[in-house]
């Protein structure tokens, strides 16, 4: 979810022609534990971290992102950069997720962040399990979104997934702006009560059984009334919000500078559900 910088580096002694990729490093990972754990839905679960070394993190933009490391077998083992990505001492990849921060306490180096429990890979299942205690390390924050303030009105669309990054810019936008809020939730267990500014109209569109993820959420942005000058998040799994992206410049004929379009999973992917 964060932007990198990519920077190509010549060995011109050993192969002249082939750039070899670097990435610029991301902060580094804190350490930390799971303090408290509140359900919030049958599909929700909020996580509260903490400890000394999340102290002075930097309080993050509306979805935000930070990089959450689980441990292994209830052990944690912080893994080092290479340059392109982080491994561990045997080359193997750690468990690293990306989620939306609803709170940073940079005082009390406290992160709360809401875990869904959706399908079975390390994510969902440590969703499932978290305990007080146990050892995570958090890196962050990363870019988040940047409100447009003389904008008057916004669409907000996602999936569960991306439910805590609608919270995070509805507790951003003014109270005077016109906003509609549309999200697929897997279940009618998975709503929530959400607050917004005064004219909010939120909606949520059950996945029908059989259906891909994010057919309904497809839909539902086809079907809403956006105005020339309103501005669109969206966010959810990558392959329909592709058909959401293409939508919106080929059909609407938005700008681009007007929407900000993110895949947050990908369906089918390991390790991408949960």
């Amino acid at each position: 979810m964060a932007g990198r910088q990519t920077v190509a580096v010549h060995d011109r002694e050993r192969t002249p022609e082939r750039a070899i990729r670097t990435r610029r490093a991301p902060p580094p990972l804190r350490r930390a534990h799971v303090a408290a754990v509140q359900p919030r839905t049958a599909r929700l679960r909020r996580v509260t971290l903490a400890g000394p070394e999340l102290v002075g993190l930097e309080p993050a933009e509306p979805a935000a992102s930070v990089r959450l490391l689980l441990p292994d077998q209830g052990e944690l083992v912080l893994p080092e950069w290479n340059g392109n990505e982080y491994l561990h001492a045997d080359g193997s990849r750690p468990h690293l997720r990306t989620l939306t921060p609803l709170r940073i306490d940079p005082e009390r180096g406290e992160v709360d962040a809401d875990i869904v429990l959706h399908g079975s890979g390390p994510m969902a299942t440590w969703g499932v399990t978290a305990a007080e205690g146990d050892p995570v390390a958090v890196s962050g924050t990363g870019r988040g979104y940047d409100i447009d303030l003389p904008a008057t009105a916004y669409l907000l669309a996602g999936d569960e997934s991306a439910l805590p990054a609608i919270t995070t810019i509805l507790d951003a936008l003014p109270a005077a702006t016109q906003v509609t809020v549309v999200v697929e939730v897997g279940s009618p267990e998975a709503k929530l009560e959400v607050g917004g500014p005064e004219a909010m109209a939120l909606s949520w569109h059950v996945l029908p059984s059989g259906a891909s993820p994010g057919d309904a959420l497809v839909a539902a942005v086809e079907a809403a009334t956006i105005d020339a000058g309103s501005r669109v998040w969206v966010a959810g799994e990558a392959a329909s919000v592709q058909r959401i992206r293409r939508h919106l410049f080929e059909v609407r004929g938005l700008e681009r500078s007007q929407c900000s379009v993110r895949g947050y999973w990908k369906h089918g992917r390991a390790g991408d559900d949960g």
